[in-house]
């Protein structure tokens, strides 16, 4: 995750109220390798038919979920073990009948915090006041366009967008801090200055664009990847949008950490500050690294953009145990810059950028150690031709 604003104007919106106050001369220390932020898909079900979903999310719920009870245990460890931060998600996490049986655990500790990744739609007034007052930190809501017909399209179901507004607001009126995310497409990119806008407008306070990943539905739409050439307009793009709605909201980019080098090589005055910022980004963590999800039947993932590896199941074993060093599925990922290929495996940045999306890597290279064909980032020219301070 790249935290574009506070790269840029040194403070964020939602990130300094959940992790304190980072920049790039302090970098967060929020997050730990054995004590992650933890994406935690509670169910397979989902209202809606999203052609990218990464979970391949459906509309009955799946048998092999855990249960409420197995449900509750995982919650309590995650408090006994200090979890940072819990994004509760899915599928659509508010479907779950059990939903609030399973927060109840969390919502009474001091850690972790909780928030909430949905898609809106069933967050009705009544919703919206109980994550109020299960101290909810941030509730993340999926818009990818603010074209209805764009964003209907993308989510399978019409009228989902107008039903997610529904939800926006009634978060908002109740004082969540609410921000949207945003799927970026060769299709949508051109939106995110409208996007940003509209957020403003709304009373939104965090932006985050995610590139399109690959994995579950997402394979079967890869030819939607955005090009290079677009990202690149959208990094310098978002430099001049941090600076002007930095009072407003933040933007961050996820799944892109190449984007986060080339925006510190912009905002760098000196060879210091470079390094400075290249600190601050490594730090944020990946994959595996200070992050991981859980999904609905239990399995652990390094991520929720790496499905085909698994760390272990909270059924087996504790995730305490899961999450051991010694954990040889683990290891690669604690370890990834031994294991990339290609201009990733060559890259001088790949112990801070990680290699980017494996996900992508393995969809168009046919190796989950290969490059990111999204990267457009020429490491070696970048450090030879970096005029620091060029963004002015």
């Amino acid at each position: 995750m790249i935290p574009v604003t506070t790269m840029v104007v040194g403070k964020g919106t939602v990130s300094t109220k959940i992790k304190g106050e980072y920049h790039r001369k302090k970098p967060s220390r929020f997050t730990e390798y054995f004590r992650p932020l933890v994406f935690w898909n509670i169910t397979y079900q989902c209202n809606l038919k999203c052609l990218h979903c990464y979970i391949r999310a459906k509309a009955q719920r799946d048998p092999n979920e855990l249960t409420t009870e197995e449900a509750v245990k995982l919650a309590r460890e995650m408090v006994d073990m200090r979890i940072p931060l819990v994004i509760l998600s899915g599928g659509e996490p508010l479907i779950r009948k059990d939903f609030w049986e399973i927060v109840e655990p969390m919502a009474k500790a001091q850690f972790p915090k909780l928030s909430l990744s949905t898609n809106g739609t069933l967050i009705t007034k009544d919703v919206a006041q109980k994550l109020k007052d299960y101290d909810f930190s941030y509730v993340g809501i999926s818009i990818d366009s603010i074209v209805p017909q764009y964003h209907d399209k993308f989510r399978g179901v019409p009228g989902a967008f107008e039903a997610t507004l529904r939800g926006i607001k009634n978060s908002i009126e109740v004082g969540l801090d609410v921000g949207i995310r945003t799927t970026i497409t060769k299709y949508n990119v051109n939106e995110v200055p409208d996007i940003v806008k509209w957020s403003a407008d709304q009373g939104i306070k965090r932006v985050s664009f995610y590139l399109l990943d690959t994995i579950g539905r997402g394979e079967e739409i890869k030819d939607w990847l955005p090009t290079p050439e677009q990202l690149r307009w959208m990094a310098d793009k978002l430099i001049e949008l941090a600076r002007e709605y930095a009072d407003q909201l933040e933007i961050l980019v996820v799944r892109g950490n190449f984007m986060g080098i080339y925006i510190a090589s912009k905002l760098a005055k000196n060879e210091e500050e470079f390094k400075e910022y290249l600190n601050m980004l490594q730090a944020q963590g990946d994959c595996g690294r200070k992050s991981i999800s859980i999904y609905p039947n239990g399995d652990v993932k390094p991520c929720q953009f790496i499905d085909w590896t698994t760390l272990g199941n909270v059924r087996n074993q504790s995730l305490r145990e899961i999450l051991r060093k010694d954990n040889p599925e683990l290891q690669p990922f604690l370890n990834i810059a031994q294991y990339l290929k290609g201009k990733c495996g060559k890259c001088p940045f790949k112990e801070i950028c990680g290699g980017g999306s494996r996900g992508r890597a393995w969809a168009i290279t046919g190796d989950p150690w290969g490059e990111d064909p999204l990267c457009f980032i020429e490491p070696e020219e970048l450090l030879k031709i970096t005029t620091y301070g060029t963004a002015s």
